[in-house]
């Protein structure tokens, strides 16, 4: 492992707190430094910069997956299982409100992940069906809702997003495959054609997330570990928790600086990993 042991730790036990954490998927990071995090039945919450306090600030009345602040950081989408939408909430106010179903010809059947680019423009992945059957695929959000299909080829449970940090590409887990795998943006906006990053036999990929050194870090469903993916195309394993209990079926990954925060599917709480190497800012293009 790439990782000691002391530089893993839980940020955040929210198991005997009112209000409950409630088996996390989505993380993500505020300017401010807050955590947020979403939970089961629809919940947002917001977690102090130093893990402290939390708050329930709103909820879907869903299923919060995958979430990401928009590059002010007023606003924060997150993907509903449940409602098969994206939702949009207004950090300063708390109010909500759903954002997009999808395309007008073809809706979202389970958006999953959101991820940003410099322009402001919303991809997110759909894992089409559960248990997993292959299908489409990746739409794009304009930021006035309008949505469309935009990479419509067959993914075996599309999952977590990445763009990568020169904006070049999309870089999508594709769970059941085992697999990593790009898809080049072209000039014009289009989807290219897919390329193959890593796959990795015997996990399940589900979060991502750059450093500023190019290295890709995909959080694992299964088993509980974080793989690291370096611009050479090795893959180590960052940090791999055997009893499933700090790092417990992590999901989604957020940087802050060079803490690597996940959400733990199979918990009630949030890991903090000290990965010692700066994450890439969020969206892609942001400054800070």
């Amino acid at each position: 492992m790439l990782l000691a042991d002391d530089r893993v730790s839980v940020f955040f036990d929210g198991a005997l707190h009112d209000p409950q954490l409630d088996h996390p998927e989505g993380v993500a990071v505020h300017p401010d430094g807050s955590v947020w995090c979403g939970g089961e039945k629809g919940q947002i919450f917001r977690l102090d910069a130093d893990g402290r306090s939390i708050e329930l600030v709103a909820s879907t009345d869903g299923f919060c997956l995958g979430m990401a602040f928009d590059r002010t950081g007023e606003h924060l989408v997150v993907c509903d299982q449940k409602h098969a939408a994206v939702f949009r909430l207004e950090v300063a106010t708390g109010a909500i409100e759903r954002f997009s179903g999808g395309s007008p010809d073809r809706p979202f059947r389970i958006p999953n992940f959101p991820a940003f680019d410099a322009d402001g423009r919303l991809y997110v992945s759909d894992s089409h069906t559960f248990p997993a059957t292959p299908g489409p695929g990746v739409y794009r959000i304009d930021p006035d809702g309008r949505g469309e299909l935009w990479y419509g080829l067959d993914i075996t449970f599309a999952n977590g997003l990445a763009v990568a940090p020169d904006g070049s590409a999309l870089y999508v887990a594709e769970t059941f495959a085992s697999n990593v795998f790009r898809i080049p943006i072209r000039e014009d906006g289009s989807a290219g054609d897919r390329e193959e990053v890593a796959h990795v036999p015997g996990s399940l990929p589900d979060g991502l997330a750059f450093d500023v050194e190019g290295n890709l870090y995909v959080g694992c469903y299964e088993p509980s570990h974080v793989l690291r993916v370096a611009r050479s195309g090795d893959v180590n394993v960052l940090w791999h928790d055997e009893t499933a209990h700090t790092l417990a079926h992590p999901t989604n990954l957020a940087f802050r600086g060079s803490t690597m925060f996940t959400a733990n599917l199979g918990r009630w709480h949030l890991t903090r990993l000290e990965v010692g190497i700066e994450g890439v800012p969020l969206p892609v293009g942001s400054s800070g």
